[in-house]
Protein backbone atom coordinates (compact mmCIF):
# COMPACT_ATOMS: atom_id res chain seq x y z
CA UNK A 1 0.00 0.00 0.00
CA UNK A 2 1.84 3.44 -1.00
CA UNK A 3 2.56 5.42 1.66
CA UNK A 4 0.18 8.72 2.55
CA UNK A 5 1.64 11.94 1.95
CA UNK A 6 2.35 13.83 4.74
CA UNK A 7 -0.07 16.63 5.90
CA UNK A 8 1.22 20.44 5.87
CA UNK A 9 0.48 24.03 6.54
CA UNK A 10 1.95 27.40 7.55
CA UNK A 11 0.88 27.74 11.25
CA UNK A 12 -0.13 24.09 11.52
CA UNK A 13 1.29 22.07 15.08
CA UNK A 14 3.07 18.50 14.58
CA UNK A 15 4.10 15.96 16.87
CA UNK A 16 6.82 14.61 15.09
CA UNK A 17 8.85 11.25 16.44
CA UNK A 18 11.71 9.73 14.59
CA UNK A 19 13.42 6.78 15.31
CA UNK A 20 17.04 4.90 14.97
CA UNK A 21 17.02 2.51 12.49
CA UNK A 22 16.62 -0.89 13.45
CA UNK A 23 16.00 0.57 17.05
CA UNK A 24 19.74 1.65 17.60
CA UNK A 25 20.58 4.70 19.30
CA UNK A 26 20.81 8.01 17.59
CA UNK A 27 22.15 9.45 20.72
CA UNK A 28 25.23 7.55 22.35
CA UNK A 29 26.09 10.61 24.55
CA UNK A 30 25.85 14.19 25.56
CA UNK A 31 28.04 15.85 22.60
CA UNK A 32 25.07 13.71 20.28
CA UNK A 33 22.25 15.61 22.05
CA UNK A 34 23.57 18.36 22.26
CA UNK A 35 24.63 18.37 18.55
CA UNK A 36 21.20 17.71 17.46
CA UNK A 37 19.67 20.71 19.47
CA UNK A 38 21.87 22.60 18.07
CA UNK A 39 21.39 22.20 14.99
CA UNK A 40 17.63 22.57 15.90
CA UNK A 41 17.92 25.63 17.14
CA UNK A 42 19.35 26.74 14.27
CA UNK A 43 16.31 25.14 11.85
CA UNK A 44 14.30 26.81 13.77
CA UNK A 45 15.44 30.20 13.41
CA UNK A 46 16.01 29.97 10.04
CA UNK A 47 13.05 28.65 9.21
CA UNK A 48 10.59 30.34 11.35
CA UNK A 49 9.13 27.48 12.87
CA UNK A 50 8.30 27.28 16.96
CA UNK A 51 8.73 24.53 19.47
CA UNK A 52 6.46 23.72 22.25
CA UNK A 53 7.96 20.64 23.43
CA UNK A 54 10.66 18.03 22.93
CA UNK A 55 12.37 15.07 23.92
CA UNK A 56 15.31 13.00 23.19
CA UNK A 57 15.50 9.48 23.93
CA UNK A 58 18.83 7.05 23.19
CA UNK A 59 16.32 5.36 20.09
CA UNK A 60 13.98 8.54 19.30
CA UNK A 61 13.00 11.28 19.42
CA UNK A 62 9.85 14.10 20.09
CA UNK A 63 9.32 17.21 18.50
CA UNK A 64 6.02 19.29 19.41
CA UNK A 65 6.31 21.94 16.45
CA UNK A 66 4.20 24.79 14.84
CA UNK A 67 5.01 25.34 11.07
CA UNK A 68 6.36 29.04 10.22
CA UNK A 69 7.49 30.19 6.71
CA UNK A 70 9.22 26.51 5.26
CA UNK A 71 7.69 23.52 5.30
CA UNK A 72 8.10 20.84 8.05
CA UNK A 73 9.46 18.97 5.14
CA UNK A 74 12.29 21.46 5.20
CA UNK A 75 12.91 21.80 8.49
CA UNK A 76 12.85 17.99 8.88
CA UNK A 77 15.17 17.24 6.21
CA UNK A 78 17.96 20.26 7.20
CA UNK A 79 17.79 18.88 10.59
CA UNK A 80 18.37 14.96 10.14
CA UNK A 81 20.50 14.67 7.20
CA UNK A 82 22.95 17.34 8.90
CA UNK A 83 22.96 15.59 12.12
CA UNK A 84 23.07 12.14 10.62
CA UNK A 85 26.46 12.82 8.75
CA UNK A 86 27.59 14.76 11.63
CA UNK A 87 26.90 11.47 13.75
CA UNK A 88 28.66 9.31 11.18
CA UNK A 89 31.53 11.27 11.43
CA UNK A 90 32.16 11.63 15.26
CA UNK A 91 31.63 7.57 15.11
CA UNK A 92 33.07 6.85 12.46
CA UNK A 93 29.70 4.70 10.81
CA UNK A 94 28.05 4.39 7.86
CA UNK A 95 24.68 4.12 6.33
CA UNK A 96 21.41 5.39 7.48
CA UNK A 97 20.89 6.59 10.57
CA UNK A 98 16.92 6.93 11.26
CA UNK A 99 14.99 4.46 10.57
CA UNK A 100 12.28 5.37 7.33
CA UNK A 101 10.75 8.62 7.42
CA UNK A 102 9.95 10.47 10.12
CA UNK A 103 6.52 10.31 11.41
CA UNK A 104 4.26 13.78 11.72
CA UNK A 105 0.95 14.27 12.92
CA UNK A 106 -0.67 16.83 12.31
CA UNK A 107 -2.75 18.07 15.30
CA UNK A 108 -5.28 20.33 16.86
CA UNK A 109 -4.00 23.11 18.70
CA UNK A 110 -6.47 24.27 21.13
CA UNK A 111 -7.76 20.68 22.05
CA UNK A 112 -4.61 18.91 22.20
CA UNK A 113 -1.52 21.66 22.51
CA UNK A 114 -1.21 20.54 26.56
CA UNK A 115 -2.28 17.36 25.94
CA UNK A 116 0.70 16.51 23.46
CA UNK A 117 3.21 18.68 25.87
CA UNK A 118 2.69 16.11 29.29
CA UNK A 119 2.72 13.40 26.56
CA UNK A 120 6.21 14.06 24.95
CA UNK A 121 7.72 15.61 28.05
CA UNK A 122 6.30 12.50 30.13
CA UNK A 123 8.51 10.05 27.98
CA UNK A 124 11.86 10.09 29.93
CA UNK A 125 9.69 9.16 32.77
CA UNK A 126 8.18 6.16 30.78
CA UNK A 127 11.83 4.82 29.81
CA UNK A 128 12.99 4.71 33.05
CA UNK A 129 15.65 7.77 31.94
CA UNK A 130 14.38 9.37 35.34
CA UNK A 131 13.07 7.73 37.93
CA UNK A 132 10.57 10.71 39.49
CA UNK A 133 8.97 14.22 38.48
CA UNK A 134 12.14 15.78 40.16
CA UNK A 135 14.44 14.07 38.29
CA UNK A 136 12.40 15.03 35.21
CA UNK A 137 13.00 18.63 35.80
CA UNK A 138 16.27 18.50 36.02
CA UNK A 139 16.86 16.02 32.64
CA UNK A 140 18.28 18.51 30.18
CA UNK A 141 17.37 16.93 27.32
CA UNK A 142 13.57 16.83 27.39
CA UNK A 143 11.71 20.46 27.36
CA UNK A 144 10.07 19.74 30.44
CA UNK A 145 13.34 21.09 32.51
CA UNK A 146 13.26 24.29 30.32
CA UNK A 147 9.39 24.87 31.53
CA UNK A 148 10.55 24.74 34.89
CA UNK A 149 13.51 27.15 34.81
CA UNK A 150 16.24 24.92 34.70
CA UNK A 151 17.63 24.63 31.89
CA UNK A 152 17.59 27.96 29.17
CA UNK A 153 16.61 27.19 25.99
CA UNK A 154 15.61 30.37 24.25
CA UNK A 155 13.91 28.52 21.12
CA UNK A 156 11.87 26.94 22.89
CA UNK A 157 8.84 28.57 23.30
CA UNK A 158 8.14 28.14 27.25
CA UNK A 159 5.89 31.85 27.80
CA UNK A 160 3.22 30.66 25.23
CA UNK A 161 2.62 26.86 27.29
CA UNK A 162 3.50 28.27 31.12
CA UNK A 163 0.28 31.02 29.71
CA UNK A 164 -2.03 28.98 29.44
CA UNK A 165 -1.77 28.02 33.39
CA UNK A 166 -1.07 31.62 34.78
CA UNK A 167 0.00 34.93 33.64
CA UNK A 168 2.18 34.70 36.96
CA UNK A 169 5.33 32.25 35.81
CA UNK A 170 5.83 30.90 39.21
CA UNK A 171 1.91 30.22 39.47
CA UNK A 172 1.77 28.34 36.00
CA UNK A 173 4.53 26.14 37.21
CA UNK A 174 2.88 24.98 40.44
CA UNK A 175 0.07 24.66 37.96
CA UNK A 176 2.31 23.14 35.75
CA UNK A 177 3.73 20.13 38.08
CA UNK A 178 0.15 19.34 39.12
CA UNK A 179 -0.82 18.36 35.78
CA UNK A 180 2.54 16.40 35.19
CA UNK A 181 1.91 14.53 38.46
CA UNK A 182 -1.68 13.94 37.07
CA UNK A 183 -0.29 12.65 33.53
CA UNK A 184 1.59 9.83 35.34
CA UNK A 185 -1.10 7.07 35.65
CA UNK A 186 -2.93 7.79 32.30
CA UNK A 187 0.07 5.79 30.83
CA UNK A 188 1.15 5.51 26.92
CA UNK A 189 -2.02 7.53 26.02
CA UNK A 190 -2.83 5.31 22.87
CA UNK A 191 -5.62 8.22 21.47
CA UNK A 192 -2.48 10.60 21.08
CA UNK A 193 -0.52 7.71 19.73
CA UNK A 194 -2.76 5.32 17.74
CA UNK A 195 -5.04 4.93 14.92
CA UNK A 196 -6.43 7.57 13.10
CA UNK A 197 -10.42 7.10 14.20
CA UNK A 198 -8.68 6.48 17.86
CA UNK A 199 -6.97 9.94 17.26
CA UNK A 200 -9.79 11.89 15.55
CA UNK A 201 -12.51 10.75 18.41
CA UNK A 202 -10.26 11.53 21.10
CA UNK A 203 -9.96 8.30 22.61
CA UNK A 204 -11.37 4.48 22.71
CA UNK A 205 -13.98 5.55 25.11
CA UNK A 206 -15.45 8.07 22.56
CA UNK A 207 -15.10 5.24 19.67
CA UNK A 208 -16.74 2.65 21.80
CA UNK A 209 -19.85 5.28 22.25
CA UNK A 210 -19.75 5.90 18.34
CA UNK A 211 -19.75 2.44 17.40
CA UNK A 212 -22.57 1.45 19.81
CA UNK A 213 -24.06 4.69 18.21
CA UNK A 214 -24.16 3.48 14.73
CA UNK A 215 -22.45 6.54 13.68
CA UNK A 216 -19.27 6.69 11.60
CA UNK A 217 -17.06 9.24 11.87
CA UNK A 218 -14.20 10.77 9.71
CA UNK A 219 -10.60 9.83 10.78
CA UNK A 220 -6.95 9.84 10.00
CA UNK A 221 -3.83 8.10 11.02
CA UNK A 222 -2.07 11.69 10.26
CA UNK A 223 -4.44 13.87 12.22
CA UNK A 224 -5.24 14.26 15.90
CA UNK A 225 -8.28 16.60 15.91
CA UNK A 226 -12.46 15.73 16.53
CA UNK A 227 -14.12 14.90 13.34
CA UNK A 228 -15.00 18.79 12.26
CA UNK A 229 -11.17 19.38 12.06
CA UNK A 230 -10.31 15.85 10.49
CA UNK A 231 -13.12 17.34 7.75
CA UNK A 232 -11.82 20.86 6.67
CA UNK A 233 -7.75 19.43 7.07
CA UNK A 234 -8.73 16.41 4.56
CA UNK A 235 -10.98 18.97 2.44
CA UNK A 236 -8.19 21.80 1.83
CA UNK A 237 -5.80 18.29 0.91
CA UNK A 238 -8.34 17.02 -1.46
CA UNK A 239 -8.63 20.63 -3.27
CA UNK A 240 -4.88 20.87 -3.42
CA UNK A 241 -4.96 17.13 -4.75
CA UNK A 242 -7.67 17.98 -7.32
CA UNK A 243 -5.37 20.70 -8.71
CA UNK A 244 -2.50 18.45 -8.85
CA UNK A 245 -4.87 15.88 -10.69
CA UNK A 246 -6.04 18.26 -13.18
CA UNK A 247 -2.78 19.74 -14.32
CA UNK A 248 -1.94 16.26 -15.15
CA UNK A 249 -5.04 14.72 -16.25
CA UNK A 250 -4.78 17.32 -18.72
CA UNK A 251 -1.48 16.42 -20.39
CA UNK A 252 0.91 18.40 -17.94
CA UNK A 253 3.62 16.58 -17.59
CA UNK A 254 7.21 17.65 -16.75
CA UNK A 255 8.31 18.47 -20.14
CA UNK A 256 5.65 20.60 -20.65
CA UNK A 257 5.78 22.68 -17.74
CA UNK A 258 9.36 23.37 -18.53
CA UNK A 259 7.93 24.52 -21.70
CA UNK A 260 5.51 26.88 -20.32
CA UNK A 261 8.16 28.25 -18.67
CA UNK A 262 10.01 28.39 -21.62
CA UNK A 263 7.32 30.56 -23.55
CA UNK A 264 6.89 32.70 -19.93
CA UNK A 265 10.88 33.42 -19.47
CA UNK A 266 11.38 33.67 -23.74
CA UNK A 267 14.13 31.31 -23.29
CA UNK A 268 15.08 28.05 -25.03
CA UNK A 269 14.25 24.78 -22.64
CA UNK A 270 18.10 23.81 -22.40
CA UNK A 271 18.81 26.99 -21.17
CA UNK A 272 16.17 26.80 -17.55
CA UNK A 273 17.12 23.09 -17.13
CA UNK A 274 21.22 23.45 -17.78
CA UNK A 275 23.00 24.94 -14.78
CA UNK A 276 23.66 27.88 -15.08
CA UNK A 277 24.67 31.00 -12.42
CA UNK A 278 22.91 33.39 -15.39
CA UNK A 279 20.32 35.49 -13.10
CA UNK A 280 17.84 35.18 -15.64
CA UNK A 281 18.06 31.74 -16.21
CA UNK A 282 18.77 30.66 -11.90
CA UNK A 283 15.19 32.47 -11.87
CA UNK A 284 13.31 30.80 -14.49
CA UNK A 285 14.83 27.17 -13.06
CA UNK A 286 13.32 28.56 -9.53
CA UNK A 287 10.12 28.98 -10.91
CA UNK A 288 10.29 25.29 -12.96
CA UNK A 289 10.93 24.00 -9.51
CA UNK A 290 8.22 25.71 -7.71
CA UNK A 291 5.65 24.66 -9.55
CA UNK A 292 7.10 21.44 -10.42
CA UNK A 293 6.94 20.86 -6.76
CA UNK A 294 3.80 22.80 -5.50
CA UNK A 295 1.75 22.40 -7.85
CA UNK A 296 2.32 19.19 -9.34
CA UNK A 297 3.44 17.54 -6.04
CA UNK A 298 6.71 16.41 -7.66
CA UNK A 299 9.03 14.90 -4.68
CA UNK A 300 12.25 17.08 -4.46
CA UNK A 301 14.09 14.00 -4.74
CA UNK A 302 12.87 13.00 -8.05
CA UNK A 303 13.24 16.64 -9.38
CA UNK A 304 16.73 16.47 -7.36
CA UNK A 305 18.13 13.61 -9.66
CA UNK A 306 16.04 15.17 -12.86
CA UNK A 307 18.23 17.93 -13.34
CA UNK A 308 21.17 17.23 -11.19
CA UNK A 309 21.07 19.71 -8.45
CA UNK A 310 21.69 19.01 -4.54
CA UNK A 311 17.96 18.46 -2.34
CA UNK A 312 19.20 21.73 -0.61
CA UNK A 313 19.54 23.25 -4.26
CA UNK A 314 16.01 22.47 -5.01
CA UNK A 315 14.82 23.22 -1.62
CA UNK A 316 16.52 26.76 -2.52
CA UNK A 317 15.36 27.24 -6.02
CA UNK A 318 11.72 25.68 -4.51
CA UNK A 319 11.63 29.27 -1.96
CA UNK A 320 13.12 31.59 -4.83
CA UNK A 321 10.83 30.71 -7.13
CA UNK A 322 7.50 31.13 -4.52
CA UNK A 323 8.56 34.65 -4.28
CA UNK A 324 9.33 35.24 -7.95
CA UNK A 325 5.85 33.74 -8.98
CA UNK A 326 4.29 36.11 -5.69
CA UNK A 327 6.30 39.15 -6.59
CA UNK A 328 5.74 38.99 -10.76
CA UNK A 329 2.00 37.97 -10.56
CA UNK A 330 2.78 34.44 -12.54
CA UNK A 331 0.32 31.55 -12.07
CA UNK A 332 0.00 28.04 -13.73
CA UNK A 333 -3.62 28.37 -14.37
CA UNK A 334 -6.07 25.28 -15.84
CA UNK A 335 -4.44 23.34 -19.13
CA UNK A 336 -7.32 24.75 -20.71
CA UNK A 337 -6.22 28.41 -20.27
CA UNK A 338 -2.45 28.02 -19.89
CA UNK A 339 -2.03 28.46 -24.22
CA UNK A 340 -4.03 31.54 -24.51
CA UNK A 341 -2.68 32.82 -21.36
CA UNK A 342 1.18 32.55 -21.04
CA UNK A 343 1.87 34.65 -23.83
CA UNK A 344 0.79 37.77 -21.64
CA UNK A 345 2.93 36.74 -18.99
CA UNK A 346 5.91 39.41 -18.50
CA UNK A 347 9.52 38.80 -19.19
CA UNK A 348 11.95 37.87 -16.09
CA UNK A 349 14.47 38.86 -18.51
CA UNK A 350 13.45 42.63 -18.05
CA UNK A 351 14.17 42.75 -14.72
Amino acid sequence: MPRKSRIDAPGALHHVMGRGIEGSEIYRGDGDRDDFLSRLETVLSETGTRCYAWTLIPNHFHLLLKSGKEPLSTVMRRLLTGYSVSFNRRHSRHGHLFQNRYKSILCQEDAYLLELVRYIHLNPLRAGIVSSMPGLEQYLYCGHSALMGVAERPWQDTDWVLGFYSDSISDARRRLKRFMQAGIRKGRRPELMGGGLVRSLGGWSEVRKTRDSGNLQKSDERILGDTSFVTEVLKSCEEKLDRKHSLRAGGLDFEGLAARVSAITKMHEWQILKPSKERPRVKARSLLCYWAVREMGMSMADLSRKLGISLSGISQHVNRGETIAREGNFQLPDVAKVNEEINEKPNLNNE
